[in-house]
């Protein structure tokens, strides 16, 4: 099973914070780049947020300011902190984790919405 296991969606209303996480496989040794992306309905995915394993982040304009990827290596996992929620932001949030063992592994989604 090389599939990570996304955590921590649901309901909130404006202005509130939850916090994603994306526990990858424990046949990956070492995880490389590792990203968030969302669905909402009737749109296309989305990229939300990357990080390198050397620490650099990217994140789409419509996050900035508000959300933020990291990552815990030794637990092989990773994080997004999503704070000033908007409604705009429901979705369902997928994570994808880079690793030499299994190459471009997704996650099945974890559906956040946000209440106005």
């Amino acid at each position: 099973q090389v599939q990570p296991v996304e955590s921590g969606g649901g309901l909130v209303q404006a202005g509130g914070s939850l916090r994603l996480s994306c526990a990858a496989s424990e046949s990956i040794f070492r995880m490389d780049v590792v990203g968030w992306h969302r669905q909402a309905p009737g749109k296309q995915r989305e990229v939300v947020a990357t990080l390198t394993s050397a620490g650099n982040t990217n994140y789409a304009d419509s996050v900035k300011g508000r959300f933020t990827i990291s990552r815990d290596n030794a637990k092989k996992t990773v994080y997004l902190q999503m704070n000033s929620l908007k409604p705009e932001d429901t979705a369902v949030y997928y994570c994808d984790v880079i690793s030499v063992e299994a190459g471009d592994a997704w996650g099945q989604g974890t559906q956040v919405t946000v209440s106005s």
